[in-house]
């Protein structure tokens, strides 16, 4: 499709009159050409009109960004206000303000789509005139996307504080000191996956889990800001990538040593991280182990002058509990002896912002989804000094998209990155919104994916023995398209749609749900044996102190196990974030800049009237259903590919033994065995086009995951009964 084509269906149509006009930019290159050639004056007259075009999007994108963060104040302020007066605290109130912020969720998604929509059409402008003029007008006009950059618009810091009051909204105004349980996040077995998000898309995936799961805040006592969201991590391997071999194949024992700290470059906290896949001291489970250490000892660290025993020795006399102290001497003592036998030295630095999802109290399920993913080298391996001494490059920050880092030493991942991990050990079933979102147009599922293994393999690949499967999947276009009733649409009125439905429709719905499901608990619950009591008892021995530590490795077969089941009652205790200080005359402001100003108060007052005043739809009372297990598509192994591969090589070993006979025949033999290799020059050549026939099928097949018979039922017994009649030939011609 042509984007102009594609740029008039992604175009939301209250905004229409926004969008860059990319029909005049393209019809203003033919025009020019027409009757001359290219001229100077052409070049700066195209130039102007792009300018123009440029500013008028920019424009309108903070136009709007001010719009937002004016109503996610106002719904502050008014959902403060019904805190503190107990005579407004009531449902009616509470999802006014609750539609009100799914209102401003969806412009935020619009608004998103329509910076990258215009973003892509820019570039695809300025390619066509470099392909049409013959001059290199792209690379001239980074400055001034630098200037007024539309690839760098975030919404992050909006839908956080969106998430914030729509978790206030949904427990009306209820919350409790509960923290977030950030510890130990494989301290059970968990069923892990991971997909790729394409760019056009992760707005719309945050707002769809941000419905169901508020954004997880560490740090609740400061202002939520852009650099909260940052993870650096330091990869390290030996130069015989023994690290990275392992991994690969999943050997037993497999180790991945990182070095990681969240925020800023200048913090002062690394943590030391340890994955071993089925480690043998814990009978085969794998598991992933950290410890803290200050950024200054770091080097000490590494190069073993600062041992696990000191480290123990500080942590014992600050007070810290005796496992603690133990589990952490374990894991240090083990990451040096790597450190000292395999000779480590820092590959590669990962870098990307990532914003989790959980409820701050329960981790049955947790989401996190990673976005503007960089691969950046570290290593001297070919003589260059990135780090000198240093364990990690002191030249490089947390300022996406680093810009000054030399081409060959830095890769941008085209794609986001969600993970899921849900508890198994308690029999947890994912969420219908999960299922319905994993299996939807907006994701596209990367069994095992890893992020050190990607970068390793693009700047080392010609050290390496093996490369990851995903790999092709990059020349592929991920995107599909859209699914009917699934994520977040507009009705013909502009109202917003969650999965075709009504947010007020949906709500009822899920509460119908759950007082049938309290009800359906307190029946089993009168009526329970004593029998069940050992199912309390195995719950209770999961906390163990061996249990906190474990992990299975789940790959995508269990995940593929995965079904939708009712929505379980949703917990109503955990806490919401707190703003942070308040400014503007007593209010906080999250979003705005310092000079910024708040709109007149009649607009604002006009905006929550309406929200009163609209009419979302009606309750859809659903039938109840039973859902069964849901067929999940799984992607083929490798194995099946090269098996299928494997066969028609035999096929052909076959012909070329039998095109051998016949040259034979005909080269060396009579005139019977001339006719004779005849023969058997034609079964070669018939089951070689029969052998890439079937290849061919099978591929395509396997490929689609069509359901069907794989074998041969046929292809054999032919074979068999020309070979037959060739020997008959054979021995009639010679006889006669």
């Amino acid at each position: 499709m042509k984007y102009g084509l594609e740029l008039q269906e992604n175009i939301f149509a209250p905004w229409r009159l926004s969008y860059i006009a990319y029909d005049v930019l393209k019809q203003e290159l033919k025009t020019r050409q027409l009757d001359h050639s290219w001229t100077d004056k052409d070049e700066n007259d195209f130039v102007m009109l792009l300018d123009n075009e440029l500013t008028k999007v920019y424009d309108f994108v903070n136009a709007k960004l001010s719009e937002i963060d004016a109503r996610i104040l106002y719904c502050e302020r008014t959902i403060q206000t019904l805190q503190k007066n107990s005579t407004m605290h009531s449902d009616a109130n509470y999802r006014i303000m609750d539609e009100a912020l799914t209102e401003i969720l969806f412009d935020v998604n619009d608004l998103s789509k329509f910076t990258r929509v215009n973003f892509l059409a820019i570039q695809k402008i300025l390619k066509k005139h470099d392909k049409w003029t013959g001059l290199d007008l792209k690379h001239q006009y980074v400055s001034k996307l630098r200037e007024k950059p539309l690839d760098k618009q975030r919404f992050d810091v909006a839908i956080v504080y969106i998430s914030a009051l729509h978790d206030i909204c949904r427990h009306q105004g209820k919350s409790n000191d509960a923290k977030p349980l950030g510890g130990d996040q494989n301290a059970f077995e968990r069923a892990t996956a991971k997909y790729w998000i394409h760019p056009d898309n992760i707005t719309e995936v945050k707002a769809i889990i941000m419905l169901h799961l508020p954004v997880l805040i560490f740090n609740k006592s400061k202002k939520f800001e852009t650099s909260d969201a940052a993870v650096s991590s330091v990869y390290f391997d030996n130069r015989n990538f023994d690290l990275y071999t392992g991994r690969l194949q999943r050997d037993e024992e497999a180790e991945a040593i990182r070095f990681r700290w969240y925020g800023p470059y200048d913090t002062n906290t690394v943590f030391i991280e340890r994955k071993t896949h089925h480690a043998s001291w814990l009978d085969g489970a794998s598991v992933k182990d950290r410890f803290p250490i200050k950024e200054s000892r770091v080097n000490s660290f590494v190069d073993g002058s600062y041992t696990a025993d000191m480290i123990a020795a500080e942590m014992t006399a600050k007070g810290n509990p005796e496992d603690t102290i133990k589990d952490m001497h374990f894991t240090a003592t083990g990451v040096q002896k790597s450190f000292r036998e395999k000779g480590l030295e820092s590959m590669l630095r990962v870098y990307y912002n990532r914003t989790a999802f959980q409820l701050p109290d329960d981790q049955k399920l947790r989401i996190s989804l990673d976005t503007d993913l960089t691969f950046i080298r570290e290593d001297h391996i070919d003589g260059r000094l990135r780090h000198g001494d240093n364990w990690r490059r002191t030249d490089v920050g947390i300022d996406y998209p680093f810009n000054y880092v030399a081409p060959q030493d830095i890769l941008r991942f085209p794609y986001a990155v969600l993970e899921t991990k849900l508890q198994t050990h308690l029999g947890q079933e994912p969420p219908q919104w999960l299922t319905s979102l994993i299996e939807s147009h907006l994701v596209h599922e990367v069994p095992r994916f890893s992020k050190y293994l990607h970068g390793a393999c693009h700047f080392y690949r010609e050290k390496l023995p093996l490369l990851p499967w995903w790999l092709s999947e990059l020349n592929n276009d991920i995107r599909k398209g859209r699914v009917e009733n699934t994520g977040l649409t507009r009705s013909r009125s502009f109202k917003p749609l969650i999965d075709g439905q009504y947010r007020r429709a949906m709500l009822e719905e899920k509460e119908r749900k759950n007082s049938q499901a309290v009800v359906e608990g307190r029946n089993i619950s009168g009526s329970r044996s004593p029998s069940n009591n050992s199912n309390d008892e195995s719950t209770k021995a999961s906390s163990s102190p061996m249990n906190r530590r474990r992990s299975n490795s789940i790959d995508e077969k269990v995940a593929a196990q995965w079904r939708p089941v009712d929505n379980p009652p949703n917990k109503q205790d955990y806490t919401s974030i707190e703003l942070g200080p308040t400014n503007h005359g007593g209010t906080y402001d999250p979003l705005l800049p310092p000079s910024s100003s708040t709109p007149a108060p009649s607009k604002v007052s006009n905006f929550i009237n309406n929200n009163k005043n609209r009419l979302l739809g009606t309750p859809v009372d659903e039938p109840k259903q039973k859902y069964e297990k849901a067929k999940v598509k799984v992607r083929a192994e490798p194995k099946v590919f090269f098996a299928n591969e494997r066969t028609f090589i035999s096929w052909l070993q076959f012909c070329a033994l039998l095109l051998t006979v016949a040259l034979n025949l005909l080269n060396f033999g009579d005139y019977s065995a001339r006719i004779a290799g005849g023969v058997f020059l034609g079964i070669s050549a018939f089951v070689a086009i029969y052998a890439l026939y079937r290849f061919e099928k099978r591929a395509y097949m396997i490929n689609r995951q069509i359901d069907g018979r794989y074998d041969d039922l046929y292809g054999p017994a032919v074979l068999c009964v020309l070979l037959v009649g060739a020997l008959i030939v054979n021995f009639y011609l010679r006889f006669r």
